[in-house]
């Protein structure tokens, strides 16, 4: 009898351990990004985590790993898909090698104010991000909110770009966007595909003259460092998404699901709001850097425009003709 007990009592204690694991796993959750140390996007990400944490009484730690340490968007939203990473801050714009879609915000010229991106950008209803929601869930990921990755710039090491001209035959580093590269290529530039991880030492080592990001990404990554020349074009406003695989979310409680929904909203305001308030400060420490600030005349930016917004027909094939009526719709935009 006291054989069968000890061999009972084995038993479930061999279970208890066996089940262990999960259970850490659950207690656990990394969250990955590619945005440097100590950025609004950063900070907004070190937040959110502790807010879970802080929500689960500990019971879940959040532990951030910034600044590409997990690699790319893409490789950390394929780690997300598969279960590896838990959460993210991502750019789902350099998505595309999952599914094109992933880039539809990146259509040059939606919006041309920060107004105007409030009412379309961060619509829940809207064409953008609804396109992104359904295509994230798809690979198997689902975005929580969205945050702010501004209005991007063209930076070179070549010329002070005043006009549409002055595009001709820059070497540009464009993210994995057909909208992108697109307009740089209508632009009569030569765009060049490469992971955010690899840009600085692309731009030091002159295999680019120059990139498109916005000013606090420039300022935080340090490419302004690389660069004699920023002018701010405006061409595409992009935002990100606070991301959780799929997997991971299906197996927490509903309580737990309320609670980091409620964390990634707040996360995503106050970055917003940061973002937004230190724009002078990240232009003003660009030019501090030595980097010549250009301003677009109102012609010029004209001619800008009207590039970028020609454009929209032609991606119809990849964005989907629906799509883009119905982002027309949102934005007012005429039949180009």
């Amino acid at each position: 009898m006291n054989a069968l007990r000890t061999a009972a009592s084995l038993t479930a204690i061999c279970a208890m351990l066996a089940a262990q694991p999960a259970l850490a796993q659950d207690m656990r959750a990394r969250l990955a990004h590619v945005f440097a140390t100590n950025s609004p996007v950063d900070q907004a990400s070190q937040a959110f985590a502790q807010c879970v944490t802080d929500g689960t009484d500990g019971a879940m730690d959040v532990t951030v790993f910034p600044n590409s340490q997990l690699g790319s968007d893409e490789s950390i939203g394929r780690d997300l898909s598969r279960g590896g990473i838990e959460f993210a801050f991502l750019n789902p714009g350099s998505l595309t090698g999952l599914d094109p879609l992933l880039d539809i915000h990146y259509l040059p010229y939606i919006v041309s104010s920060n107004d105007e991106a409030d009412a379309v950008f961060y619509n829940p209803d809207g064409i953008l991000q609804t396109t992104i929601r359904e295509t994230l869930d798809k690979h198997g990921m689902k975005a929580l909110d969205f945050f702010e990755l501004e209005f991007r710039a063209v930076t070179n090491s070549e010329r002070a770009v005043e006009s549409l001209a002055d595009m001709k035959d820059l070497r540009l580093r464009v993210p994995g966007s057909v909208a992108i590269r697109s307009f740089f290529e209508q632009a009569g530039t030569q765009a060049v595909t490469l992971p955010f991880p690899e840009l600085f030492v692309a731009l030091q080592q002159g295999t680019v003259d120059g990139q498109d990001n916005g000013a606090s990404i420039t300022y935080n990554s340090r490419l302004f460092e690389a660069q004699k020349y920023m002018t701010r074009t405006n061409h595409v406003y992009a935002m990100g998404t606070i991301t959780v695989g799929n997997e991971f979310w299906e197996g927490l409680s509903e309580d737990r699901q309320t609670l980091i929904a409620d964390c990634a909203h707040e996360a995503a305001s106050n970055q917003i709001a940061d973002n937004r308030a230190q724009q002078a400060e990240f232009i003003q420490n660009i030019k501090d850097g030595g980097v010549e600030v250009t301003e677009l005349s109102a012609d010029a930016m004209a001619e800008f425009v009207e590039l970028g917004r020609s454009l929209w027909t032609q991606l119809e094939d990849a964005y989907g003709a629906d799509r883009i009526a119905a982002l027309r719709a949102e934005v007012g935009a005429d039949g180009k």
